[in-house]
């Protein structure tokens, strides 16, 4: 039950609307004060009275009912006690009938949402630089999907460019096929690095690798065949790892697959009088916007990434029709975003307005930055490796008869990676840290894993309960009654500003209040009805904590 609209339409308060006292009313910071506060100091223009005195009118007028047991004015607020068993009766029978579906709605229905995220690069390693827009897009999608909207995810590969045509020069130089099979993605990169080591010595490499790239465009057997190979292998190596985590995608139309779609862009900017000539280039001038210029086409006649990508959003409108079209990308391309974006604006297309930029801050180990070009990079795959080495050592240490240690230690370890990227909010640079995102103790899925299986311990050993009644509710109880509630709430917030660090921030609270009222109130020992109710609010914990962390992307095991 929507408690604030309840109590909304049912103050008594001349010249504010429903709508409006719906709006002010917020959460108390204590709970004692009350459930509900409605702050009046925005009423008293209206109704050009004291705050406090139409606080203390709107408590005297408030009808109450079984719903709402108490009314109070303090200070220029009115504070609302909901009844609380009530309150826990309603919560507990709805998260019991709606199980792994609670929280989801239908918010969306008949929306559909393009999201572009990951885009990796061909031939180039999957490193913990690709982690935030990996696992944020990931979360976004999922929870579209749950709130109802059908979201379209896009692996909009990098496979496109000159980077092509220097590891053929190079792989044709230096490369076999068996070692490149057998090594995959990082025997690749060995030969992107060495092209670039050799080239600093000898320039007319660099020549030689954009023969390679025109031959690829212009259909040469032999390149493109290399080229479509390269790809191959990239896609089977990183789908390990968008499976280990997880991801999947419904579109993996890359940078090449806009080729032919490009020109009707240019044609199009130049019969709408926006594309000018600036020293041998095609422009879009938005200097009129605040903004440099928007290179459409190179001196040489070659198009830029905003030219793929102008061509891409027209396609993704025509093809998909979306509501919405996200692209989960790092802040430093914040520019880029604003300037194409402001072009589709430009060229008539009102829907330019439903593309967003969700941007992100930056992942790096605590030993610094990373160089593909120099071969300085930490393989994602490595940093789960090592996570779910640690969560193996760990689990071994702290449970050593436990069974199916290996499947647990995977579970934990990748959840550690997902959670470490995804706690904070999503525009803040992220230091990885092994020890911190493993902390059993800390902020972290490891913790709220521990807290499911706590669950399901107590629920194994005291069975589900088949009927509960809510009477007399103590205050632990009720903080976690609350705190499920809140749930549809959170999930609502994170899809409207892209954040699913509020998801996971709430999965770390509802952790933390089930755990101060598993150590103050006794479950199992507890009896009759009470005993009935614990095990019920038990239950409903493990179900929201599942749903989630499953949100983000992360298992649950039963045992840790």
């Amino acid at each position: 039950m929507d408690f604030r609209r309840h109590i909304a339409s049912n103050i008594r308060a001349d010249g504010a609307a429903a709508d409006e006292l719906y709006a002010l009313l917020a959460v108390p910071p204590n709970t004692e004060m009350g459930d509900f506060a409605l702050p009046c100091f925005k009423l008293a223009k209206v109704m050009r009275k004291a705050p406090a005195l139409i606080a203390e009118e709107i408590a005297a007028s408030y009808p109450k009912d079984e719903i709402v047991t108490e009314v109070t004015a303090v200070n220029g607020y009115v504070n609302f006690k909901i009844n609380r068993a009530y309150w826990a009766k309603l919560t507990l029978e709805r998260i019991l009938q709606e199980r792994e579906k609670y929280g989801s709605s239908d918010e969306g229905a008949g929306k559909t949402v393009c999201i572009d995220y990951s885009s990796v690069n061909i031939a180039k390693p999957f490193h913990i630089g690709h982690l935030s827009t990996t696992v944020l897009g990931s979360a976004l999608y999922k929870l579209h999907a749950f709130l109802g909207y059908k979201p379209v995810g896009i692996n909009h590969l990098g496979d496109y460019g000159t980077q092509f045509g220097k590891l053929i020069s190079a792989y044709l130089r230096w490369g076999d096929r068996e070692t490149i099979e057998k090594g995959g993605l990082r025997a690749l990169n060995a030969l992107y690095v060495r092209f670039h080591e050799e080239a600093e010595k000898d320039e007319s490499l660099n020549d030689e690798a954009r023969g390679f790239f025109k031959k690829i465009e212009s259909g040469d057997a032999e390149s493109v065949a290399l080229f479509n190979w390269f790809k191959e292998l990239t896609l089977k190596d990183v789908g390990k790892i968008y499976d280990l985590l997880d991801v999947h995608f419904d579109s993996w139309a890359g940078e090449s697959f806009y080729n032919d779609k490009m020109q009707p862009v240019i044609d199009e900017l130049r019969e709408k009088n926006l594309l000018v000539e600036s020293e041998g280039a095609r422009i879009v001038d938005l200097e009129a916007y605040g903004m440099p210029p928007c290179i459409i086409l190179r001196s040489d006649g070659a198009s830029l990434y905003a030219t793929r990508d102008i061509a891409a959003a027209i396609y993704r409108k025509k093809t998909y029709d979306f509501y919405k079209c996200l692209y989960v990308v790092a802040y430093q391309q914040n520019l880029h975003f604003k300037q194409f974006f402001k072009v589709l604006e430009l060229m008539g297309k009102e829907w330019a307005k439903d593309l967003v930029h969700v941007a992100y801050g930056m992942v790096s180990l605590e030993d610094g930055s990373m160089s593909t070009r120099k071969g300085k990079v930490v393989y994602l795959e490595d940093v789960i490796a090592k996570c779910v080495e640690k969560a193996l050592a760990i689990i071994t240490e702290k449970n050593p008869a436990l069974a199916d240690k290996e499947s647990i230690a995977r579970t934990v370890g990748v959840g550690a990676v997902i959670f470490g990227a995804l706690y904070n909010n999503k525009i803040k640079d992220i230091t990885f840290s092994y020890d911190k995102v493993l902390n059993f103790e800390g902020e972290t899925s490891c913790y709220v894993q521990y807290t499911c299986a706590r669950a399901n311990s107590v629920l194994e050993k005291g069975g589900r309960a088949k009927s509960f009644a809510a009477e007399s509710i103590c205050p632990q109880e009720f903080e976690v009654v609350k705190k499920l509630a809140e749930f549809p709430d959170v999930l609502h917030d994170a899809l409207e500003k892209y954040e699913p660090c509020f998801v996971a921030r709430y999965a770390v609270d509802l952790a933390q209040v089930f755990n101060k009222f598993y150590f103050d109130c006794s479950i199992l020992n507890a009896e009759g009805s009470q005993r009935d109710f614990r095990l019920a609010l038990t239950e409903c914990v493990l179900i929201t904590l599942k749903n989630a962390l499953g949100l983000l992307g992360i298992g649950v095991p039963d045992k840790m």
